[in-house]
């Protein structure tokens, strides 16, 4: 799609891929470390995905946990995807957040767009 910000990400964005998805650093952070996990094809949100892109997409979020784990050593994650415009989303492209979480970073989750 012309106008979606993540089918048209240039490839030095990409920090770690699959067949059916790419990630990269969100460009507005909510935390150290705060990565997308962003479908290669474009779809509105999760419940688009095939089983096979679902499977991908676990194996992928494994991947970038242990990825965010060796560098940032956060105490914990949030991960989850904001779908339909009530419910936050604000980019209508297949995207999950992995947010790494620290002690004392209260409020984190109210940044989230």
């Amino acid at each position: 799609m012309v106008d979606c910000v993540f089918c048209g990400l240039p490839p030095e964005a990409t920090i770690m891929e699959n067949n059916y998805f790419r990630v990269i650093y969100d460009r507005n952070p909510v935390s150290k470390g705060h990565a997308l996990i962003i479908s290669k094809r474009h779809m509105r949100n999760i419940f688009e995905a095939s089983a096979e892109e679902m499977a991908a997409m676990g194996k992928l979020l494994k991947q970038v946990k242990e990825k965010l784990d060796e560098e940032y050593q956060p105490d914990g994650y949030n991960v989850m995807a904001n779908i339909e415009a009530v419910a936050g989303q604000s980019v209508f492209h297949m995207h999950l957040h992995v947010i790494p979480r620290y002690l004392g970073d209260n409020d984190v989750l109210k940044r989230i767009q």
